[in-house]
Parts: C-alpha cells; sequence; structure tokens
C-alpha cells in the first residue's frame, strides 16, 4: 500500500523517502516537469485553478510551484500557507517541500492552521487559555440524547454524531436542521426534528462546560476574523499567499474560512478534481471548484492530463466510465492521457455467486503473486465493509497475507462480537429458549437470535453506522445459509464451531500483505493491482442513492477505484448471492458499453450479461431484468422488485385479501416464535395480494417465496388466495 505519489516517472521525493539533494536554483526546480505542470509552477501571481486528474502529478506540480518562488525570491516561505485535509497529505507536502529547498513554508491541514491562530488570538480577543478541545464527542452527544429523553444504541449514536458535524461545517444551526436535511435530501438516521433536540443540548452543555469540538475550531477562528479586522488583518500580513489542495473536498465552512484569511487579494491556488469528489455526505461540495472562474473572472486556468501512474488500458476505462456521466461535475470532466507503456487489459469477470468471486478472485492473487507482484501492491476494493468477510476467509484458506484498512477485521466489529455471544449462549441454551421453539432450520434459528440484535428483513434506509451493522449482521445470516447447504444436518452448535474457527483463521498475526479497503478508504493510494469486486446492481450503485446526484457520486466513487491501479485492474461480479441461489443479480450499469458483450446505456440490448472476453467463474446463465408489470420499466430497487411494479404505478391488490394475508401471517408468526417478517414481508404479501396466485408456480415467481416457505406456507396461501377458509380459522378467530 502507497501513497498516490508513487511512479517510476518521478523522482521518489516523498516525505520519509531517501535524502534527494536539493535543485542548484530555481531554474532547476522546474527541470524534469512536463509543459502543463511547469506552467503551474510559473503561474505565481493572481488566482490560479489547477484542474488536476488521478495519477497527472498534482501535488508534484504545486510542491514545485511553491519552491520555485521561493528559490526565485519571490515568496517568502513563511507568507505562504498551504493547506489540504489530511495530515498524511499535509506531512507529504512539508517533506517534498524540504527536499526542494523550500523549508519553512507552513503545510497543514484546515484545522491544524486554525488551531494555531486560535491559541494564539484567543488570549487577547476572549482573555485566558482556549477552551478544552473535545477528542470524541460520542459521549457528549450520548448524554444530550439523554436529557432529551431520547435513546439512541450505539450505532445510532455514531449516526447522530455525523449529523451534527456535517450541520456543522454547513453552517447549520440546530432550529435550522430539519430544514435543511429536507433541502439537502439527506437520509437522517433519526426524526430530524430529534437530532435537532439533540444537536441544540449538545450545544448547550459544551458552552456549560466550556469545551469546544474539531468544527467549533473553525467556527470560532472564522467568528474572530469577521469581528475583529485588526486581528484578520495581522494575520493577512503574515500569510500572502495561499495554496489549497483537494479542493473539490472544501466544505462551506473551509470556504468562509479561506476567503478570510485572503481577504480581498487573489494570491490562491487551489488544485482539484470535480471527479473525484465522493464525500459530499460530509459536507464536501465541488461547487467551490467549478466556480472559480465566475468568482475569479482573470484566474489562470490549468489542466493536468497526462496521467503518469496507470497504463493505457486503464485510462480508457477510467475515461469511458466518466463518459457516460451526467450533471454538473461532468461537464468539467478531464479526459486523462497515459504516459506508460501499454499494460494488460481490464479483466472482467462473472461468477455465479458471491463465495465463487471471492475464491476466484484469492486465486487470481496468488497468481499475481507467484508471477512476482509484491503482496503489498496488491488491493481489494468494495462499496461497503461489510463485503470484507468472504474476501478475507478466501485470502485466509490460500495463505494469501492480508491486511484491511480503515475498518475492523469482520470477526473483530463489535456488532459481531455481540451476535456471536447470542448465538453460542443459544447453542447452549436454546432447548430453554422460546424464540426457537418451532424454528423450523439453522438459518431460521440464527434469524431468530439476529432479530433481537438489529438484523431484519429488509435493510434499514440509508447509510452510516446503522447500515454497517445491518450489513455485518445479514453477512452472518448469509453465512448461516451458505453452512446449512454444505451441511445440510448442521446444528446451531455446528455453525458457532465454524464461525469460531473462521475468526481464529482471519485473527492470525499477519505481514504486509494484500489490502482490503473500501472505495472511500482507498482514495489518495495506488497499487500495481486492484480487484474491484461486487460490482452488482444495489450495492454500485448502492441502493440508497436515490437521486441522480447521489448515483453520479457513485460513479464517481467507481472510477476512483479504477484509477487507483497502476498495471492490472480487475472487475468482477456474481449473479446470485449464495451457490445454488437464483442468478437474478445485474452487473452495475457502470460498467455498461465498457464490458465485453455490453451495449451503452440507451441503446438495445444494454445490460446483457457479459460475454466476448470475459471470463466466466460460473455456467449459470443470468435471468433478464425485472421489468413493472404495469408499465414495462426496469426495476432496480429490490422493494419494487418484490411488488413487480414501480412504487408510483397504480396497484390493483385486493384489499381484503391483503388483509386476511397479514392476519394469517400473525398467526403463524405467533406459533413460531418469530417476527411476523420471517414468514413473509409486507412486500411479499403485496405481491400476493396484487397478483392473486391459482398455483405453486405463479405463487413460486413472487420475489419472497422462495422453496422451503413455498412447502411450509403454500398450501395455506393459495387457499387464502383461493377464498376458502383455512382449518381452524373460525376457532383462531
Amino acid at each position: 500500500m502507497t501513497a498516490a505519489t508513487h511512479s517510476s516517472l518521478f523522482p521518489q521525493d516523498s516525505e520519509g523517502s531517501q535524502f534527494v539533494a536539493p535543485p542548484r536554483d530555481a531554474d532547476a526546480v522546474l527541470a524534469g516537469l512536463d509543459p502543463e505542470q511547469r506552467e503551474v509552477a510559473t503561474a505565481l501571481h493572481g488566482p490560479v485553478c489547477v484542474l488536476a486528474g488521478a495519477g497527472t502529478g498534482k501535488t508534484r506540480a504545486i510542491t514545485h510551484r511553491i519552491a520555485y518562488g521561493v528559490r526565485a525570491g519571490i515568496l517568502q516561505p513563511a507568507s505562504v500557507l498551504a493547506v489540504t485535509f489530511t495530515n498524511r497529505a499535509a506531512g507529504e507536502m512539508r517533506g517534498r517541500l524540504r527536499q526542494l529547498g523550500a523549508g519553512g513554508v507552513q503545510a497543514r491541514t484546515f484545522h491544524s492552521a486554525a488551531l494555531r491562530q486560535l491559541q494564539y488570538f484567543w488570549p487577547k480577543v476572549v482573555g485566558g487559555e482556549v477552551p478544552r478541545l473535545l477528542e470524541r464527542k460520542v459521549q457528549l452527544v450520548a448524554e444530550s440524547a439523554a436529557r432529551c429523553r431520547i435513546r439512541l444504541d450505539r450505532n445510532e449514536l455514531r449516526d447522530v454524531t455525523s449529523e451534527i458535524e456535517w450541520a456543522k461545517v454547513t453552517q447549520t444551526v440546530p432550529a435550522d436542521y430539519p430544514a435543511a436535511v429536507a433541502k439537502s435530501l439527506r437520509d437522517a438516521p433519526r426524526d430530524p426534528a430529534e437530532i435537532g433536540q439533540i444537536y441544540a443540548m449538545y450545544e448547550q452543555l459544551k458552552r456549560d462546560r466550556s469545551v469546544i469540538d474539531f468544527e467549533d475550531v473553525l467556527l470560532l477562528t472564522v467568528g474572530i476574523l469577521q469581528d475583529r479586522h485588526d486581528i484578520a488583518d495581522q494575520i493577512r500580513s503574515q500569510y500572502q499567499h495561499f495554496v489549497v489542495d483537494e479542493y473539490q473536498d472544501v466544505s462551506p465552512l473551509q470556504q468562509r474560512l479561506l476567503e478570510l484569511w485572503m481577504g480581498d487579494r487573489e494570491n490562491l491556488c487551489v488544485v482539484g478534481d470535480a471527479s473525484q469528489t465522493i464525500y459530499s455526505f460530509t459536507g464536501a461540495t465541488p461547487d467551490h471548484l467549478l466556480n472559480f472562474r465566475t468568482r475569479h473572472p482573470g484566474a489562470t486556468m490549468v489542466k493536468l492530463v497526462r496521467d503518469y501512474r496507470s497504463t493505457p488500458q486503464v485510462v480508457h476505462l477510467a475515461n469511458g466510465l466518466l463518459n457516460q456521466a451526467k450533471g454538473r461535475a461532468a461537464e468539467h470532466r478531464l479526459e486523462l492521457i497515459s504516459q506508460r507503456d501499454a499494460g494488460p487489459e481490464p479483466v472482467y469477470t462473472e461468477y455465479a455467486d458471491e463465495p465463487a468471486e471471492a475464491e476466484g478472485t484469492a486465486r487470481r492473487i496468488r497468481d499475481l503473486i507467484a508471477a512476482g507482484v509484491p503482496a503489498g501492491e496488491i488491493a481489494v476494493l468494495y462499496r461497503i465493509n461489510a463485503q470484507s468477510e468472504v474476501y478475507e476467509q478466501a485470502l485466509a484458506d490460500a495463505g494469501v497475507p492480508y491486511q484491511l484498512r480503515g475498518a475492523e477485521r469482520f470477526f473483530e466489529r463489535q456488532e459481531v462480537r455481540e451476535a456471536g455471544a447470542a448465538l453460542r449462549g443459544a447453542a447452549r441454551f436454546g432447548g430453554n429458549d422460546s424464540l426457537l421453539d418451532d424454528v423450523v432450520d439453522l438459518p431460521s434459528q440464527v434469524r431468530a437470535v439476529l432479530s433481537t440484535k438489529g438484523w431484519t428483513t429488509e435493510p434499514p434506509t440509508g447509510s452510516g453506522a446503522v447500515r454497517d451493522r445491518w450489513e455485518s449482521l445479514a453477512a452472518l445470516v448469509r453465512l448461516a445459509e451458505d453452512f446449512v447447504r454444505a451441511k445440510p444436518e448442521a446444528t446451531l452448535g455446528d455453525l458457532v464451531a465454524e464461525l469460531d474457527e473462521r475468526a481464529a483463521a482471519q485473527h492470525a498475526p499477519t505481514v504486509q500483505g494484500v489490502t482490503l479497503a473500501s472505495l472511500h478508504a482507498a482514495k489518495g493510494l495506488e497499487w500495481d493491482a486492484v480487484f474491484l469486486v461486487g460490482l452488482t446492481e444495489g450495492m454500485m450503485p448502492i441502493t440508497y442513492a436515490k437521486t441522480d446526484e447521489q448515483v453520479e457520486e457513485e460513479r464517481r466513487l467507481l472510477y476512483v477505484g479504477v484509477t487507483r491501479a497502476r498495471l492490472h485492474i480487475s472487475l468482477s461480479w456474481a449473479l446470485s448471492r449464495a451457490p445454488g441461489g437464483r442468478a437474478s443479480r445485474r452487473p452495475t450499469r457502470f460498467l455498461s458499453g465498457l464490458r465485453p458483450g455490453s451495449s451503452a446505456p440507451g441503446t438495445r440490448g444494454a445490460g446483457a450479461a457479459a460475454g466476448g472476453a470475459a471470463e466466466r467463474g460460473g455456467r449459470r446463465k443470468r435471468r433478464g431484468p425485472v421489468l413493472c408489470r404495469v408499465c414495462g420499466t426496469t426495476l432496480t430497487d429490490a422493494g419494487e422488485m418484490k411488488l413487480m411494479r414501480c412504487e408510483g404505478c397504480p396497484s390493483d391488490m385486493d384489499e381484503g385479501l391483503y388483509e386476511r394475508l397479514r392476519e394469517w401471517r400473525s398467526d403463524q408468526a405467533k406459533q413460531l416464535g418469530q417476527p411476523a417478517y420471517c414468514v413473509f414481508t409486507d412486500k411479499t404479501l403485496m405481491a400476493i395480494a396484487e397478483s392473486v396466485p391459482g398455483d405453486d408456480g405463479e405463487l413460486s415467481r413472487i420475489s419472497g417465496v422462495g422453496g422451503r416457505k413455498l412447502e411450509r406456507f403454500g398450501a395455506d396461501v393459495l387457499a387464502i388466495c383461493a377464498g376458502e377458509e383455512l382449518v381452524g380459522e373460525d376457532e383462531e378467530s
């Protein structure tokens, strides 16, 4: 795993690398830069906007720009402030500047620069020391919720904390939070009015205890600079020149701070790529980058499009992804031009099921390592962290060392440990547990146990910690289903033993190995070989990406994943979740027209199964798309696919039949000691009431009616649909 500055075409001058003698003079600083990088380096006056594609050497360009200005005597080191978004990026920038003979330049994160100023000016403005900085706000948010008599579990607490952070960086006060959520189309983890209450109480408790959080550092610095012109003038007299990296990730609050630092001057250089905007959920927006020329009409605009990182084959795929993009960011996309020799073509692999996909990926990784690719130069990237478990297991089984980035190992996650303890207890004392009375099979037992830990048949809406927890529990349910297919006579105790063995294998100490990471965690990194896995509709784009802009951000996320690869890029998907499952999944729409055998969006045959040069990981043929039975539109939402119609299309449901089905389901659930949805979900009952099946074949075609449920409940359901009275129905009613 390496920072995104590695390339054999560039000198190794990142922080911590072997010492390189500084250039002899200013002109020597420019040596080795390409024409566009040189244009950036020599544009030292007035506003400058650098649109820099992935792998084009943007950090190299801006550090050489600062160094050239310093070595030429145009810039004083102490008068330059370079800001970025992570301590790692700031440290790398300082290291490069030192090696270029420009030590003394301040390279900091927004928060670090603001905190330094706040600590210096606070005694003069307020008196005394700066209030204590709250390192972790979760505990105070929990207390705030308790005081509002609102109960939050651990995952809701994380989500509400994130919402408060979003509100503050978008400069939204507690009273305005509900309206801001509605306007931004965010999926709030709780009732927005409740979150607004918690937010207000949180702010009150901070004031009472004289503490501030990281967002307050920016807010207070902004407040001081707005109210005290003498202090603003003092800062502006010190810093004459500003450089902002990753400008597409600037929040409204950070932009306001930058404007106050600058005043009416225009010695500003910003660098960014709207096509790599993937953090809008935190308040980041590319609008400041896209509107730069409007705000600064005389700005120098430079585009960096020479890609030194990736082969022409990888770059062609990346460009193809963006060529299909829509929206404002897409209008400013950069067409990258690879500067490397040709490499292998992207590999597209379709697998029958998820375990086959993981095992196939592990085999290909093992082959690459055998061919001389270091394990540390290989990455497996997925959309959500819950996808890691099957790859952890497959790599462990293949004897391939791995490391996780940005997440705990699957069996170390809090919710997985809690679920394991609950399953272990049920295995030991299940005979005395009414929860498991009359549960017919092992997967049902697991679902019943995990339903007490937050698992439900339908995922929660939106993203965040609650969704992450559900995904982990759902992964355990899938493990149970897969396990019983392999061992039909297995007991709950057998499953617990299997989970313990898997945990032990995955907890073994590892050396530097293959990186497993989410696409978000991979930003800013690069590897020789990248495997992009799980590329199906519902995962890419993720199912809760509803609006056009949310879908386009998912496309940009995949683009970021593709551009992490230097040489080898592999893309894969599975047609079903489990072995023997129905092959109902479709590869992501983002690859339409790019993968062999597919057509571009809007053309006949779009979404067809991969063919031609695409590898086949299984023999099962993919079924066609699910169409709305009312209007004929292709359905992608899981709930709509169950109904076989769009949510907005008119329903011809027999309301009386639906109510009878619900009453019957309630009785069945009581008899089984399970939640009602474990019999059939509401959507499945609605689909039954709309289609009114007349035989087993028609009933089995309804999503949610599998073989076991057809065998167990089919006769009752068909009888109810036929208007017949069930035996004992009068007595029970």
